[in-house]
């Protein structure tokens, strides 16, 4: 097999398992008809493989109530759906210091339009939430609490389920844009109230596919209104789920990808261990700064690097121009991250291994920016 030198992964997964373009292609070319609007055979098929779907992202994400996954188009619309459909007036947000703008922007958004504050967790300096302090800031007016599991600038596995035992009643949103595929998630074990995911990283889907889990839909108002299939000579919403956050026709191709992603995943070629002596070596070095988890135990398969003398901009066209190998650089739509991580506004080059790379494409990584270092 041809070398993978694309280790962009934290923005979009490549390559995808074969299967996925094939489901894809099946639903266009042979299958198509709606999901949840006829019950003709062809019609009948779609609303199988949808229900698939949800049926395994709920075994994936370990909750019993598969009709608590809503589908849209990705984590971000998502995580709109609750920052917007929750919040109101005088409501105080708790995030983590490591938050994408998905979160960072809703946010300022309703501070500006509805006058909610927001206040970041207390955290270790690699931006691991400590729950010991965080009782601390729990005040009546914090109404939800919003924890990036895996972020993607430093790869930080935050404890989820230690931060939901702090905050106690408080809903907890998870974002797993970067940890869905890639770490544990267990949402009835870990009393998750939210979470938003994408298809296109971990999961190994196309993009256009995500969703939202969603605890407890009564406190939720839905983002947008429109119709579903069911309860149509009505104009309120429905009220069950999923049908409530689905209003509209769907990405149904998307979900004959993704579920063909779900049931293709390949086994990986290197493990957590490969990429933490990976990120061992990446500070050993000169000129280099890793910025990772302080615990090695907490790092998931995303880190970044800076220089002391060359910049992320140079490093990133030099490892492309000499080398073939496709990174990202700059602030990865994570500026409160990067802030906290004291990079900003400067950036750094991130590192984010497919499941389909082996140990010689991170020796190959890690020559090739030794001979940058060393230059």
């Amino acid at each position: 097999m041809e070398r993978i030198l694309y280790f962009d992964n934290a923005a979009t997964s490549f390559p995808k398992p074969h299967e996925v373009a094939l489901e894809i292609s099946r639903y266009l070319e042979l299958v198509g008809g709606p999901y949840g609007r006829s019950a003709y055979p062809r019609a009948l098929e779609t609303s199988r493989v949808v229900e698939r779907t949800r049926d395994a992202l709920a075994g994936l994400f370990g909750t019993s109530k598969a009709e608590d996954i809503v589908f849209g188009p990705n984590a971000t619309f998502a995580l709109n759906t609750v920052l917007f459909g929750l919040l109101s007036a005088g409501d105080r947000v708790l995030v983590s210091p490591l938050e994408h703008n998905a979160v960072t922007r809703p946010l300022a958004a309703l501070e500006k339009a509805r006058g909610i504050r927001w206040d970041c967790l207390p955290c270790h300096p690699d931006g691991r939430i400590d729950p010991r302090r965080i009782s601390e800031m729990l005040t009546d007016d914090v109404k939800l609490v919003v924890v990036n599991q895996l972020s993607n600038v430093n790869g930080v596995i935050q404890p989820l389920e230690e931060i939901k035992r702090a905050i106690g009643t408080v809903p907890l949103l998870v974002d797993a844009s970067q940890s869905a595929g890639c770490l544990p998630i267990r949402l009835d074990d870990w009393s998750i109230d939210y979470m938003a995911f994408t298809g296109h990283k971990g999961l190994l889907g196309p993009t256009g596919t995500g969703g939202l889990f969603i605890r407890n839909a009564e406190r939720l108002e839905p983002l947008v209104f429109g119709g579903t299939g069911t309860n149509s000579g009505r104009f309120e919403m429905p009220t069950d789920l999923p049908d409530r956050f689905e209003a509209g026709t769907g990405n149904i191709a998307g979900l004959f990808g993704l579920l063909a992603a779900l049931e293709n995943r390949p086994a990986p070629c290197h493990s957590i261990q490969d990429f933490r002596s990976l990120v061992s070596e990446f500070s050993l070095l000169p000129g280099l700064t890793v910025h990772a988890s302080l615990d090695p135990a907490w790092q998931g398969e995303v880190v970044s690097l800076s220089h002391r003398d060359i910049t992320c901009d140079s490093i990133g066209n030099e490892l492309w121009s000499r080398f073939g190998i496709e990174v990202r650089v700059g602030l990865h739509c994570a500026p409160l991250a990067h802030t906290t991580l004291g990079t900003h506004p400067r950036g750094t080059v991130r590192i984010a291994p497919s499941v389909y790379q082996g140990t010689g494409e991170f020796e190959y990584l890690l020559g090739a920016l030794r001979e940058l270092c060393v230059s």
